[in-house]
């Protein structure tokens, strides 16, 4: 199993780590040198666990100004980022997401050619807007899983946007989560019709690669782990100013998710669904074994 996607990615993974250690501790296999690529393996019930780091699915060149990293990126929506999709033939089931690092400058390509942008404001040149981008990799993924012959029988489960819950600001002016309950309405999270569009999009991608599935008449499944609404009321579940960065201190981390934590619910959502699917049986037996602790 792995999952493929940004830190967000990361967390979900890790949750799950945690939960599934408590009935058998994992082998690390491998780190590669930046700690981006991770490898677990639980040899009594033969189950191994990836993430595999990925910024936004496709590929993403940051463009240096005088030698240094700019933020500001250039997208190609039309090929897939490598270094995750290399590692498709060794994985049964993937969890894929991203989303956070669209909310920058970028410079949308198709074809070699300058297609659009997003968040600029430049003649001559098309702000395609955040969503766009967003949806065109999602589509080059999925596409690219689809178009793998020896990947027959592969589950992929999309999961939509995590929200972020700054307040008071952004997160480099100022922006904290400092609630210490969930939210009570969801009107109160400014957010929230953005982060639903969002995951809108990402549904309807997972149907456009259903039908394609379909009308190969092939075994992948493609299916959703919708988190999106659930997590809108919880903005009391992220560090803030605890999360323990010491390249950042002053800022507040409002995007990733404590653990243990409301996180953990997706690993429920997830494992309902596979067992419904009646799929993965060594995590099946890790999960039912940490079920009978609790």
């Amino acid at each position: 199993m792995a999952f493929i996607g940004d830190s967000v990615a990361r967390n979900h993974m890790e949750s799950l780590l945690c939960l599934l250690s408590k009935e058998e501790i994992p082998v690390n296999v491998y780190k590669d040198t930046e700690d981006r690529f991770r490898t677990w393996h639980f040899p009594f019930h033969d189950f191994t666990l990836m993430i595999l780091w990925s910024k936004f699915l496709v590929t993403g060149e940051e463009r240096l100004i005088n030698g240094s990293n700019s933020g500001i990126f250039d997208l190609h929506l039309d090929m897939v980022d490598k270094k995750w999709a290399q590692k498709l033939l060794t994985i049964d089931y993937a969890i894929i997401s991203d989303g956070h690092w669209f909310f920058r400058k970028m410079y949308l390509y198709q074809g070699g050619a300058l297609t659009g942008c997003v968040y600029c404001n430049e003649p001559n040149l098309t702000d395609r807007g955040l969503n766009y981008a967003l949806k065109m990799s999602f589509r080059i993924a999925l596409a690219h899983i689809n178009a793998c012959e020896e990947c027959d029988g592969m589950v992929t489960f999309l999961r939509t946007f995590s929200p972020a819950h700054f307040e008071n600001g952004s997160w480099d002016s100022g922006g904290s989560c400092n609630r210490t309950s969930p939210v009570p309405k969801l009107e109160e999270v400014e957010s929230s019709g953005f982060c639903l569009d969002i995951g809108k999009i990402q549904v309807e991608e997972v149907e456009r690669a259903r039908k394609i599935q379909e009308k190969q008449r092939g075994k992948k499944r493609f299916e959703v782990l919708d988190v999106t609404m659930a997590m809108l009321m919880r903005g009391d579940g992220h560090p803030g100013a605890y999360w323990g960065n010491k390249w950042m201190k002053g800022y507040n981390d409002c995007v990733h998710w404590c653990l243990p934590g409301p996180i953990d619910v997706w690993n429920d959502f997830l494992m309902a669904m596979l067992i419904r699917k009646k799929t993965v049986v060594g995590l099946h037996m890790l999960a039912q074994g940490h079920a009978h602790e609790n």
